[in-house]
Protein backbone atom coordinates (compact mmCIF):
# COMPACT_ATOMS: atom_id res chain seq x y z
CA UNK A 1 0.00 0.00 0.00
CA UNK A 2 1.46 3.35 -1.10
CA UNK A 3 1.03 5.92 1.66
CA UNK A 4 3.02 8.59 -0.20
CA UNK A 5 -0.22 9.84 -1.80
CA UNK A 6 -1.41 10.81 1.70
CA UNK A 7 1.42 13.35 2.12
CA UNK A 8 0.04 16.20 -0.05
CA UNK A 9 -3.44 16.00 1.49
CA UNK A 10 -1.85 15.87 4.95
CA UNK A 11 0.10 19.08 4.27
CA UNK A 12 -2.92 20.86 2.75
CA UNK A 13 -5.35 19.76 5.48
CA UNK A 14 -2.83 20.64 8.20
CA UNK A 15 -2.37 24.14 6.77
CA UNK A 16 -6.10 24.66 6.22
CA UNK A 17 -7.00 23.01 9.51
CA UNK A 18 -4.66 25.19 11.56
CA UNK A 19 -6.26 28.26 10.01
CA UNK A 20 -9.71 26.98 11.01
CA UNK A 21 -8.35 26.04 14.46
CA UNK A 22 -7.11 29.61 14.90
CA UNK A 23 -10.60 30.94 14.19
CA UNK A 24 -12.11 28.43 16.64
CA UNK A 25 -9.50 29.23 19.30
CA UNK A 26 -9.90 33.00 18.93
CA UNK A 27 -13.70 32.70 19.15
CA UNK A 28 -13.53 30.56 22.29
CA UNK A 29 -10.98 32.90 23.89
CA UNK A 30 -13.20 35.90 23.14
CA UNK A 31 -16.27 34.11 24.52
CA UNK A 32 -14.34 33.37 27.72
CA UNK A 33 -13.25 37.00 27.96
CA UNK A 34 -16.86 38.15 27.48
CA UNK A 35 -18.05 35.59 30.07
CA UNK A 36 -20.23 33.95 27.42
CA UNK A 37 -18.83 30.40 27.58
CA UNK A 38 -22.45 29.19 27.51
CA UNK A 39 -22.10 29.59 23.72
CA UNK A 40 -19.18 27.11 23.48
CA UNK A 41 -21.52 24.26 22.42
CA UNK A 42 -22.41 26.35 19.35
CA UNK A 43 -18.70 26.47 18.50
CA UNK A 44 -18.39 22.68 18.80
CA UNK A 45 -21.55 22.24 16.72
CA UNK A 46 -20.13 24.50 14.00
CA UNK A 47 -16.92 22.44 13.87
CA UNK A 48 -18.81 19.12 13.78
CA UNK A 49 -21.34 20.17 11.15
CA UNK A 50 -18.58 21.79 9.06
CA UNK A 51 -16.57 18.55 8.99
CA UNK A 52 -19.70 16.53 8.12
CA UNK A 53 -20.62 18.93 5.27
CA UNK A 54 -17.05 18.78 3.90
CA UNK A 55 -17.20 14.96 3.99
CA UNK A 56 -20.60 14.98 2.24
CA UNK A 57 -19.21 17.25 -0.49
CA UNK A 58 -16.42 14.68 -0.94
CA UNK A 59 -18.97 11.85 -1.20
CA UNK A 60 -21.02 13.83 -3.76
CA UNK A 61 -17.89 14.44 -5.84
CA UNK A 62 -17.10 10.71 -5.71
CA UNK A 63 -20.64 9.81 -6.84
CA UNK A 64 -20.46 12.40 -9.63
CA UNK A 65 -17.18 10.92 -10.83
CA UNK A 66 -18.65 7.37 -10.81
CA UNK A 67 -21.83 8.44 -12.64
CA UNK A 68 -19.94 10.33 -15.35
CA UNK A 69 -17.38 7.53 -15.64
CA UNK A 70 -20.15 4.98 -16.25
CA UNK A 71 -22.26 7.21 -18.49
CA UNK A 72 -20.64 5.85 -21.63
CA UNK A 73 -18.19 2.97 -20.97
CA UNK A 74 -16.60 3.51 -24.39
CA UNK A 75 -15.25 6.87 -23.22
CA UNK A 76 -14.35 5.95 -19.62
CA UNK A 77 -10.63 6.15 -20.47
CA UNK A 78 -11.28 9.72 -21.68
CA UNK A 79 -13.69 10.88 -18.96
CA UNK A 80 -11.60 9.79 -15.95
CA UNK A 81 -8.36 11.67 -16.79
CA UNK A 82 -10.43 14.61 -18.07
CA UNK A 83 -12.28 14.86 -14.76
CA UNK A 84 -9.03 14.54 -12.81
CA UNK A 85 -7.61 17.37 -14.91
CA UNK A 86 -10.73 19.51 -14.39
CA UNK A 87 -10.70 19.03 -10.61
CA UNK A 88 -6.96 19.75 -10.65
CA UNK A 89 -7.58 23.09 -12.37
CA UNK A 90 -10.28 23.96 -9.80
CA UNK A 91 -7.97 22.94 -6.94
CA UNK A 92 -5.11 24.99 -8.42
CA UNK A 93 -7.37 28.05 -8.66
CA UNK A 94 -8.80 27.67 -5.12
CA UNK A 95 -5.50 26.88 -3.41
CA UNK A 96 -3.67 29.67 -5.26
CA UNK A 97 -6.38 32.14 -4.25
CA UNK A 98 -6.17 30.93 -0.65
CA UNK A 99 -2.39 31.28 -0.63
CA UNK A 100 -2.31 34.84 -1.96
CA UNK A 101 -5.55 36.47 -0.80
CA UNK A 102 -5.78 34.76 2.59
CA UNK A 103 -2.12 35.52 3.33
CA UNK A 104 -2.83 39.20 2.74
CA UNK A 105 -5.97 39.04 4.89
CA UNK A 106 -4.40 36.94 7.68
CA UNK A 107 -2.95 39.98 9.45
CA UNK A 108 -6.53 41.17 10.03
CA UNK A 109 -7.87 37.75 11.10
CA UNK A 110 -8.12 38.47 14.82
CA UNK A 111 -9.82 41.84 14.27
CA UNK A 112 -12.29 40.35 11.77
CA UNK A 113 -13.18 37.41 14.04
CA UNK A 114 -13.46 39.70 17.06
CA UNK A 115 -15.82 42.00 15.14
CA UNK A 116 -17.98 39.06 14.06
CA UNK A 117 -18.15 37.69 17.63
CA UNK A 118 -19.00 41.13 19.03
CA UNK A 119 -21.83 41.52 16.50
CA UNK A 120 -23.14 38.05 17.38
CA UNK A 121 -23.09 38.76 21.13
CA UNK A 122 -25.00 42.03 20.62
CA UNK A 123 -27.84 39.99 19.13
CA UNK A 124 -28.90 38.16 22.28
CA UNK A 125 -31.62 36.07 20.63
CA UNK A 126 -29.43 34.89 17.72
CA UNK A 127 -25.98 34.94 19.37
CA UNK A 128 -25.63 31.16 19.20
CA UNK A 129 -26.54 31.01 15.52
CA UNK A 130 -24.13 33.83 14.77
CA UNK A 131 -21.23 31.99 16.43
CA UNK A 132 -22.30 28.72 14.77
CA UNK A 133 -22.38 30.35 11.30
CA UNK A 134 -18.94 31.94 11.78
CA UNK A 135 -17.33 28.61 12.72
CA UNK A 136 -19.26 26.64 10.08
CA UNK A 137 -18.12 28.92 7.25
CA UNK A 138 -14.49 28.79 8.43
CA UNK A 139 -14.46 24.97 8.59
CA UNK A 140 -16.36 24.37 5.32
CA UNK A 141 -14.18 26.85 3.40
CA UNK A 142 -11.01 25.01 4.42
CA UNK A 143 -12.65 21.59 3.98
CA UNK A 144 -13.88 22.36 0.46
CA UNK A 145 -10.36 23.17 -0.77
CA UNK A 146 -9.09 19.84 0.63
CA UNK A 147 -11.99 17.93 -0.95
CA UNK A 148 -11.20 19.51 -4.34
CA UNK A 149 -7.58 18.39 -4.07
CA UNK A 150 -8.60 14.82 -3.16
CA UNK A 151 -11.11 14.79 -6.05
CA UNK A 152 -8.28 15.78 -8.39
CA UNK A 153 -6.54 12.53 -7.38
CA UNK A 154 -9.57 10.25 -7.09
CA UNK A 155 -7.89 7.30 -8.83
CA UNK A 156 -5.51 6.98 -5.89
CA UNK A 157 -8.31 5.58 -3.72
CA UNK A 158 -8.82 6.22 -0.01
CA UNK A 159 -5.17 6.87 0.89
CA UNK A 160 -5.38 10.67 0.28
CA UNK A 161 -8.40 10.71 2.62
CA UNK A 162 -6.25 9.17 5.38
CA UNK A 163 -3.79 12.03 4.91
CA UNK A 164 -6.68 14.49 5.30
CA UNK A 165 -7.83 12.82 8.54
CA UNK A 166 -4.27 12.93 9.92
CA UNK A 167 -4.00 16.60 8.94
CA UNK A 168 -7.24 17.42 10.79
CA UNK A 169 -6.00 15.56 13.89
CA UNK A 170 -2.65 17.42 13.95
CA UNK A 171 -4.37 20.76 13.27
CA UNK A 172 -6.70 20.10 16.23
CA UNK A 173 -3.64 19.31 18.37
CA UNK A 174 -2.04 22.61 17.34
CA UNK A 175 -5.24 24.42 18.35
CA UNK A 176 -5.22 22.70 21.77
CA UNK A 177 -1.52 23.52 22.27
CA UNK A 178 -2.17 27.18 21.46
CA UNK A 179 -5.37 27.92 23.31
CA UNK A 180 -5.74 25.21 25.97
CA UNK A 181 -2.19 24.64 27.14
CA UNK A 182 -0.82 28.08 26.27
CA UNK A 183 2.12 26.73 24.25
CA UNK A 184 3.88 29.44 22.22
CA UNK A 185 4.04 28.56 18.55
CA UNK A 186 5.42 30.90 15.91
CA UNK A 187 2.31 30.97 13.72
CA UNK A 188 3.84 33.39 11.22
CA UNK A 189 6.77 31.05 10.60
CA UNK A 190 4.47 28.00 10.48
CA UNK A 191 2.27 29.53 7.77
CA UNK A 192 5.28 30.71 5.77
CA UNK A 193 6.84 27.22 5.72
CA UNK A 194 3.50 25.55 4.95
CA UNK A 195 2.86 28.17 2.25
CA UNK A 196 6.15 27.41 0.50
CA UNK A 197 5.33 23.68 0.61
CA UNK A 198 1.88 24.44 -0.77
CA UNK A 199 3.30 26.48 -3.67
CA UNK A 200 5.44 23.47 -4.64
CA UNK A 201 2.53 21.01 -4.19
CA UNK A 202 0.17 23.11 -6.33
CA UNK A 203 2.97 23.57 -8.88
CA UNK A 204 3.14 19.78 -9.07
CA UNK A 205 -0.62 19.73 -9.55
CA UNK A 206 -0.11 21.88 -12.67
CA UNK A 207 2.21 19.20 -14.08
CA UNK A 208 -0.28 16.44 -13.19
CA UNK A 209 -3.23 18.35 -14.67
CA UNK A 210 -1.42 18.77 -18.00
CA UNK A 211 -0.51 15.05 -17.97
CA UNK A 212 -4.18 14.14 -17.45
CA UNK A 213 -5.32 16.46 -20.25
CA UNK A 214 -2.73 14.82 -22.52
CA UNK A 215 -3.93 11.33 -21.53
CA UNK A 216 -7.59 12.25 -22.14
CA UNK A 217 -6.87 13.69 -25.59
CA UNK A 218 -4.65 10.73 -26.52
CA UNK A 219 -7.35 8.23 -25.48
CA UNK A 220 -10.00 10.18 -27.39
CA UNK A 221 -7.78 10.16 -30.49
CA UNK A 222 -7.34 6.36 -30.17
CA UNK A 223 -11.06 5.69 -29.67
CA UNK A 224 -12.31 7.92 -32.48
CA UNK A 225 -10.59 8.28 -35.85
CA UNK A 226 -12.27 11.65 -36.36
CA UNK A 227 -10.38 12.94 -33.32
CA UNK A 228 -6.90 11.84 -34.44
CA UNK A 229 -6.00 15.38 -35.48
CA UNK A 230 -6.33 16.54 -31.83
CA UNK A 231 -2.86 15.15 -31.20
CA UNK A 232 -1.02 18.05 -32.75
CA UNK A 233 2.30 16.69 -31.49
CA UNK A 234 3.02 13.04 -32.14
CA UNK A 235 6.56 11.73 -32.55
CA UNK A 236 6.21 8.50 -34.51
CA UNK A 237 9.78 7.26 -34.03
CA UNK A 238 9.89 7.17 -30.25
CA UNK A 239 8.21 4.86 -27.73
CA UNK A 240 7.46 7.56 -25.17
CA UNK A 241 5.71 10.54 -26.70
CA UNK A 242 3.03 13.06 -25.85
CA UNK A 243 -0.14 14.02 -27.64
CA UNK A 244 -0.38 17.74 -26.85
CA UNK A 245 2.60 18.39 -24.54
CA UNK A 246 5.32 18.71 -27.15
CA UNK A 247 8.78 17.10 -27.06
CA UNK A 248 10.24 15.45 -23.95
CA UNK A 249 12.45 17.69 -21.81
CA UNK A 250 13.93 14.90 -19.69
CA UNK A 251 13.77 11.17 -19.13
CA UNK A 252 15.02 10.20 -15.66
CA UNK A 253 13.41 6.73 -15.57
CA UNK A 254 16.80 5.03 -15.08
CA UNK A 255 18.07 7.53 -12.49
CA UNK A 256 15.02 8.45 -10.40
CA UNK A 257 11.92 6.42 -11.39
CA UNK A 258 8.65 7.93 -10.18
CA UNK A 259 7.23 4.54 -9.14
CA UNK A 260 9.98 3.77 -6.60
CA UNK A 261 11.25 5.53 -3.48
CA UNK A 262 12.20 8.41 -3.30
CA UNK A 263 10.77 9.33 -6.72
CA UNK A 264 7.29 8.16 -5.73
CA UNK A 265 7.31 10.55 -2.74
CA UNK A 266 8.49 13.45 -4.91
CA UNK A 267 5.75 12.59 -7.42
CA UNK A 268 3.04 12.54 -4.73
CA UNK A 269 4.22 15.75 -3.06
CA UNK A 270 5.55 17.92 -5.85
CA UNK A 271 4.29 16.36 -9.09
CA UNK A 272 7.71 15.00 -10.12
CA UNK A 273 7.59 12.99 -13.34
CA UNK A 274 10.30 10.76 -14.78
CA UNK A 275 9.06 11.85 -18.22
CA UNK A 276 8.61 15.62 -18.40
CA UNK A 277 7.45 17.41 -21.55
CA UNK A 278 7.95 20.94 -22.79
CA UNK A 279 4.42 22.24 -22.06
CA UNK A 280 4.59 20.81 -18.52
CA UNK A 281 7.97 22.43 -17.87
CA UNK A 282 6.74 25.80 -19.17
CA UNK A 283 3.50 25.54 -17.16
CA UNK A 284 5.42 24.72 -13.96
CA UNK A 285 7.87 27.59 -14.38
CA UNK A 286 5.06 30.05 -15.23
CA UNK A 287 3.13 28.97 -12.12
CA UNK A 288 6.16 29.49 -9.87
CA UNK A 289 6.88 32.89 -11.44
CA UNK A 290 3.28 34.15 -11.17
CA UNK A 291 1.55 32.54 -8.16
CA UNK A 292 4.82 31.80 -6.35
CA UNK A 293 6.03 35.35 -6.97
CA UNK A 294 2.76 36.88 -5.74
CA UNK A 295 2.83 34.67 -2.64
CA UNK A 296 6.39 35.66 -1.72
CA UNK A 297 5.46 39.31 -2.25
CA UNK A 298 2.47 38.86 0.08
CA UNK A 299 4.50 37.30 2.91
CA UNK A 300 7.23 39.91 2.68
CA UNK A 301 4.57 42.60 2.95
CA UNK A 302 3.82 41.63 6.55
CA UNK A 303 1.84 38.79 8.13
CA UNK A 304 0.45 38.08 11.57
CA UNK A 305 2.77 38.25 14.55
CA UNK A 306 4.67 35.22 15.79
CA UNK A 307 2.16 34.26 18.49
CA UNK A 308 -1.61 34.73 18.71
CA UNK A 309 -2.12 37.80 20.93
CA UNK A 310 -5.42 36.74 22.52
CA UNK A 311 -5.91 37.15 26.26
CA UNK A 312 -8.08 34.46 27.71
CA UNK A 313 -8.33 35.97 31.13
CA UNK A 314 -11.04 38.31 32.38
Amino acid sequence: MDFSTALPTFVITLREGVEAALVVGIVMALLKKAKATRLNPWVYAGVGVGIVISALIGVLFSLLIQVLGNFNPQYTSVVEPLMEATFSVLAIAMLSWMLIWMTKQARFMKAQVEGAVTDALKSNSNAGWGIFSLILIAVVREGFETVLFIAANFQQGLIPSLGAIAGIAVAALVGVLLFKWGVKINIKQFFQVMGILLVLIVGGLVVSALHNFDEAVANLALSNRASESLCFYYQRFTKIHSCILGPMVWNTANILPDEKFPGIVLKALFGYRQHLYLVQAVGYVLFLLTVGGLYFRSITGGTPGGNIPVKTGS
